[in-house]
């Protein structure tokens, strides 16, 4: 039985691609580049409309619940951070009071939420090594735990966050990776210092996924018996990690999920259940770090919990490859304004949407949901074409900075 408890949440929102893709003039002025390649008018829309429906409930639910004692932890992508600061002046001032909360720690994530790693680790390392003195500096917050993205952890990258100086990273405790070892447990990668907290993916899929899901036998899911639940995971302590859109926008408010929120604190208080903060249970348990060696393969918290759900299809191998040719031109032109767009296009979003591509299932379902209305009426087969003439044309207009 486990009496330690910490909560990580993640907050992002993807700049999603201007469809039908639009040629980009020659010699097009490189500031005004951009606005061909992102829709920010489907951005700002999409921004607001979550921030209704989850953002702002969410934020001022949980500072609630923090000035009665709540801990918590956010990691937030500088993506994230950007739109609302242009789009969303009431938002932007209820993250700032969410972040400031002195019961929040601040996780830092890979500011595009892209997939660098796996494109030129010197960057990856340059740009968390930015987005931590980049936060820091804005929220006025030390950040000593990292996120990557979509919780993606591999032995390289391991030791590329350790070599930038993070005390601990979060990642999904599957059980293809852990094998017969629990994710409740303090680890450490097999001659690393760097601490890793492992996602505790059965509990938390059971309120991220499950919640309102009428077919689930668990349904409908209480806060009792949620902590029931996290008391009887035997071992050192439970990490919970969900989306943040978890509150109102993955599960709607009549679903019962901000009513079994705010009522958690007091069953786990019933229950002798602390919650802490990810750097408290890195220092807590400092004394009892077990060792795990990372598979070859990275692991995420999407899907399955490998790089398929990503890598998986033919129309996401393409936009791939794009990816490694945009970045790479970008670095030939040595403008930094390109490099910036190019690592945009680089953000794990747009492989993720189209996942469902020659797919059925729930993971397909996940990936078409999050996948823009608007884009549906270019059929199918055109949406993942007009997906990747916008590489095509960036990689086109960078001919004039070469």
């Amino acid at each position: 039985m486990t009496d330690k408890l910490t909560i990580y949440t993640v907050i992002h929102q993807p700049e999603r691609l201007k469809l039908p893709a639009h040629p980009i003039p020659k010699n097009t002025n490189i500031h005004q580049i951009r606005k061909f390649l992102f829709d920010d008018e489907m951005n700002k829309y999409y921004l607001n409309k979550v921030a209704r429906e989850c953002y702002l409930p969410a934020m001022n639910m949980f500072i609630d619940l923090m000035d009665r004692g709540f801990k918590m932890s956010v990691g937030i992508s500088v993506s994230f951070l950007e739109q609302t600061r242009k789009w969303n002046k009431k938002l932007f001032n209820i993250l700032k009071k969410f972040i400031s909360h002195p019961n929040l720690e601040l996780i830092g994530v890979e500011p595009y939420h892209s997939f660098t790693f796996y494109l030129d680790i010197d960057i990856f390392q340059e740009r968390m090594k930015w987005m931590k003195e980049y936060l820091e500096n804005y929220f006025n917050k030390s950040i000593s735990v990292t996120d990557t993205t979509e919780m993606f952890m591999s032995n390289e990258v391991y030791f590329a966050l350790e070599k930038l100086g993070f005390k601990g990273a979060v990642m999904d405790g599957r059980p293809w990776v852990l094998g017969w070892k629990q994710p409740t447990y303090l680890y450490r990668q097999n001659n690393g210092k760097m601490n890793l907290l492992l996602r505790n993916w059965g509990l938390s899929d059971d309120v991220g996924y499950r919640f309102s899901n009428k077919n689930w036998r668990g349904y409908p899911l209480k806060a009792d018996s949620y902590a029931d639940w996290i008391k009887n995971a035997a071992g050192d302590f439970a990490m919970l990690g969900w989306d943040f859109e978890t509150f109102g926008e993955h599960h709607k408010w009549d679903t019962g999920i901000f009513e079994f929120m705010k009522q958690l604190p007091e069953e786990l208080a019933k229950r002798n259940i602390e919650i802490m903060t990810p750097s408290s249970v890195i220092k807590e348990n400092s004394d009892n770090v077990h060792t795990l060696e990372l598979k070859e393969f990275g692991c995420t918290w999407a899907g399955a919990g490998g790089m398929e759900f990503f890598l998986g299809n033919d129309a996401q191998q393409a936009i791939f490859r794009l990816m490694h040719h945009v970045l790479n031109k970008a670095k030939l032109t040595k403008k930094k304004k390109l490099i910036d767009l190019a690592l945009r296009l680089t953000q794990s979003d747009n492989l993720h949407l189209i996942q469902w591509a020659g797919r059925h299932g729930d993971e397909a379902e996940v990936s078409a949901y999050f996948t823009p209305k608007e884009w549906w009426s270019l059929g199918p087969d055109r949406l993942l074409l007009e997906q990747q003439r916008v590489y095509i044309n960036f990689l086109n207009a960078m001919d004039h900075y070469l």
